[in-house]
């Protein structure tokens, strides 16, 4: 069977799940397209035109797999202010204009797509975007609590609707039966909201809480029509559909396209649009059962032509929607057909129950935007933002409280300058990021011993520059082992950390993995996994366990294991290490992160040490095996080949060859002043023992071992492996060979 005809057979046995799960994406999508129209004081239909566009355009054209397209919550605020501002206090002209500004967003952001501009949303602190994300929420909330309680026309800002809640609560006794009514409907379909996920019958949860409540309040008009009772509330009060769907279209007016406040609007849809859909494709790859990764760029384009096709014939922006694509992948989506199912099955709802939609409390849509509002500005998000760190807070509330009384653009901006300014006080230099913002600070290559990708950053990481760091980790396959290396990066921010636990999780599922090292050095203000770390004076390395990196609670892990003891404190006596060719030349100002065995025999540790001098001088990190010897073996060094032949020449050893040996003698560098002990030392079983192992760096001094794999830290895996190489090196000197260990000359 050829490829494409075994895909050709997963695409049509996966088609029914595709089916399903799109026919319930739609019973959300319905309530919602209408609820968030109706949020930014557009028609009703203009949701649900976005969904279906959105469904159909980016189901062919797009990049990802199994998200689901439409209106978005992030721009009913944008949209909201554009629709009233524009219009000059006319809805529908503002509507109008409104159009005009998404069909020339659409082009903006297929712009974007070709530019590769997929990366946009990494240059927003992750704090700042969630502070983003629950102003949005809020937003939704203040306009949308009123309309819940049967109040339409309260209009102001969002502080001032926000406050005018409790008051609009107090004064419901007060209020005519047609508003009792609809604060009734507005206040059962919120409790179904809040208690959907409690009731755990599946036949129950087979349909979602939203459509629930568009089934039970139209159920409820037909109730009253059976039993000849008027229906309570009045035609404002409910949802509004044009009597002729088809034959009835609003179209752009580009008529102000030149005014600076039209420009603001296309520049505010273009940015929230792009990061919205960003994020929540990030968001949904992770949630991907295949693992797969979305062609971001491609999706931009895709979403660019759909909302400019949206535009021009009066629906709004489409974007990419998590919640949506959750309810997606949950119901067995496996490819974009879903998306595409979604969009015609809310053709068919539009085309059939036009009638039934017409029957729609307004209250009830409300309802469910309110509790849509809430879970974006829950006040869980600030308890979880302040467990990463203080500093975490404050670009969260600048954020929140710049949007909250000005708009998104000031908002987001605010965010980035004072989460910039914050890393300038907290690493007490401006010149660390301005220096080096332009400089290349990843190095990435193939090592070929062990085959892992080595990925060591330099300066600093942060919101800044992480799109270089991603776009190296972006063309690693997601099945092999990286190891990626901070020990030379000065600060790290969150940001940067959140991000690469999302690699983390990609890689592991598709058999690869990443392992950070070179935080060890690093202070974070708290111990959640994603604070900043910030590289700290030497005396305080490992002083608080509790602020310990992942590698050093693995570290302390390994030790129980071999039963030894973990020090994870700088120590500066290295004496010990002065006696070895390899550190003859090299200043070692301390090692830290000590495992050792009780009777300190053996001992692995990191270390730091200088090689060069003046402007050549350059501190280099790695990890030993230190061994004490029982009884005295000769002095040897053994390496690759050709690896350190010029450093022991100058030190007056030559090349030992060993008789009847030629792979090994072409393989290794062996060499020490003694020649006829070392021969004696290397035994068949030995040099089997060696040829069999992975490539290590060898030291003998007489009474010690120094055993070295790479000049960089390695990972806690290479350093179980170290470990285990250097026993049974230790066991075969001291023990196979014993007979013959008498002196080095």
């Amino acid at each position: 069977m050829t490829t494409k005809t075994s895909q050709t057979k997963n695409f049509i046995s996966a088609l029914p799940k595709n089916i399903f799960s799109g026919f319930v994406v739609s019973l959300i999508a319905l309530p919602l397209g209408l609820g968030l129209a109706l949020a930014s004081e557009a028609p009703p239909i203009s949701g649900i035109i976005a969904a279906i566009v959105g469904g159909i355009v980016v189901a062919i054209l797009g990049g990802s797999n199994v998200t689901i397209t439409g209106p978005g919550n992030g721009l009913v605020i944008v949209l909201l202010g554009a629709i009233t501002t524009l219009g000059g206090g006319d809805l529908y002209q503002g509507y109008l204009f409104t159009l005009a500004a998404i069909v020339i967003s659409g082009a903006l952001m297929v712009l974007l797509g070709f530019l590769k501009m997929g990366r946009l949303a990494d240059f927003f602190p992750a704090s700042a975007i969630e502070g983003m994300l629950a102003a949005i929420g809020l937003g939704i909330l203040a306009k949308q609590f009123h309309i819940m309680i049967g109040h339409n026309n309260e209009s102001g800002s969002i502080v001032s609707l926000l406050g005018k809640i409790p008051t609009g609560l107090y004064k419901l006794y007060l209020d005519t039966p047609e508003i009792l009514v609809a604060a009734t409907i507005g206040a059962s379909a919120l409790l179904i909201m809040i208690y959907y996920s409690k009731i755990r019958n599946k036949y129950f949860q087979l349909i979602p809480a939203p459509m629930w409540i568009l089934i039970l309040t139209i159920g409820f008009s037909y109730i009253l029509e059976a039993l000849g009772i008027p229906y309570p509330m009045s035609s404002k009060f409910l949802v509004n559909i044009p009597d002729n769907v088809l034959g009835k279209w609003a179209f752009p007016d580009f008529s102000i396209i030149q005014t600076k406040e039209f420009i603001l609007v296309v520049f505010a849809i273009t940015l929230i649009a792009s990061i919205e859909s960003l994020l929540s494709i990030k968001a949904v790859d992770k949630l991907d059962p295949l693992s797969r990764r979305s062609n971001v760029n491609k999706d931009l384009k895709a979403l660019g032509i759909a909302t400019s096709l949206s535009g021009l014939v009066g629906g709004l922006n489409v974007v990419t929607v998590i919640a949506r694509s959750s309810v997606n992948v949950n119901n067995g989506a496996t490819n974009r057909t879903a998306n595409l199912f979604h969009a015609l099955f809310l053709v068919a709802f539009v085309l059939l129950f036009q009638n039934q939609l017409r029957m729609i409390p307004l209250a009830a849509l409300a309802a469910i935007l309110v509790y849509t509002g809430y879970k974006l500005a829950t006040p869980k998000t600030l308890g979880k933002i302040a467990k990463i760190g203080k500093e975490q807070i404050v670009i969260f509330l600048v954020t929140l409280l710049t949007t909250l009384f000005t708009n998104l653009i000031t908002g987001i901006s605010a965010g980035i300058v004072i989460t910039f300014l914050i890393h300038v006080l907290i690493n007490k230099s401006f010149s660390l990021f301005i220096n080096h913002i332009t400089k290349p600070n990843i190095l990435m290559y193939k090592e070929k011993d062990g085959n892992n990708y080595y990925v060591s950053v330099k300066y600093f990481c942060s919101f800044l520059n992480f799109y270089k760091l991603k776009n190296n980790l972006d063309v690693i396959p997601e099945n092999e082992n990286i190891i990626l290396d901070f020990s030379l990066c000065s600060f790290v921010d969150h940001t940067v950390m959140d991000g690469i636990e999302s690699y983390v999780d990609t890689f592991s599922k598709k058999g690869g993995s990443i392992e950070i090292i070179g935080l060890d050095k690093h202070r974070a203000d708290s111990k959640h996994p994603f604070a900043i770390r910030k590289v700290i004076p030497f005396s305080k390395i490992g002083a608080v366990e509790r602020y310990f990196t992942k590698r050093q609670k693995l570290l302390k892990n390994t030790a129980k294991e071999y039963h030894w003891n973990y020090v994870p404190k700088k120590d500066i006596k290295t004496n010990f290490l002065n006696n070895f060719i390899f550190f003859k030349t090299r200043e070692i100002p301390y090692i830290y992160n000590t495992l050792k065995d009780n009777e300190s025999k053996f001992k692995v540790v990191d270390v730091e040490f200088t090689e060069g001098a003046f402007i050549a001088k350059e501190v280099v990190k790695t990890t030993i095996m230190y061994i004490q010897l029982d009884n005295e073996i000769p002095v040897f060094t053994l390496d690759k080949e050709g690896l350190l032949d010029f450093i022991y020449g100058l030190a007056g050893f030559k090349d030992i060859t060993i008789n009847n040996h030629p792979d090994f003698n072409k393989r290794f560098y062996l060499s020490g002043e003694n020649e006829i002990p070392i021969k004696e030392l290397f035994t068949d079983e030995l040099i089997l023992f060696l040829e069999s192992n992975p490539y290590y760096h060898i030291e003998s001094n007489g009474s010690t071992l120094l055993i070295l794999k790479k000049e960089r830290l390695l990972s806690v895996q290479e350093i179980k492996a170290m470990i285990f190489f250097g026993q049974q090196l230790h066991t075969f000197l001291q023990y196979k060979n014993e007979p013959i260990l008498l002196k080095n000359s």
